[in-house]
């Protein structure tokens, strides 16, 4: 007999970890790319063609968006940034996909993550929207555990 049946995750059964800051109900997490530029050089005894050799890697940030409530959990992370208290303000998270039980699947961890970037919901009288926050995060090593 073949193997079980795998289906795809679900992109909107997802949760965040992130340490010592528990908040729920994020609409949208974007989780980042990683890259790594070619370097190109080459030694004079070569022959006339370039070597490549992978460069640095470089990590996308990452991205919550979450409707507006009275927590401030998130906004005074990235505030304790802006007053230079980058060495606490380092922390662990990870985006965790659930599958169609709740169980955990798919995880992301990302390790060193800062706030880099916060933006407030607009605000529109004449609108009918949810007032979204957003924050995006820095971090220093990505790796997909599960």
């Amino acid at each position: 007999m073949a193997g079980s049946r795998r289906d795809p995750y679900k992109g909107f059964r997802f949760l965040v970890e992130i340490d010592g800051i528990v908040q729920a109900g994020f609409s949208e997490v974007t989780i980042p790319d990683t890259a790594q530029d070619p370097v190109e050089y080459r030694e004079g005894t070569d022959l006339p063609t370039v070597r490549k050799i992978p460069g640095l890697v470089k990590y996308g940030n990452v991205v919550l968006k979450w409707g507006s409530t009275d927590s401030m959990e998130l906004y005074e992370w990235r505030k304790s940034v802006e007053e230079g208290d980058t060495g606490r303000a380092r922390r662990n998270m990870a985006v965790i996909v659930l599958d169609e039980l709740g169980n955990q699947g798919a995880r992301w961890e990302f390790r060193e993550a800062w706030p880099t970037k916060y933006d407030a919901p607009d605000l529109k009288a004449t609108g009918n929207e949810i007032a979204v926050e957003t924050l995006e995060i820095a971090h220093e090593g990505m790796k997909r555990v599960q």
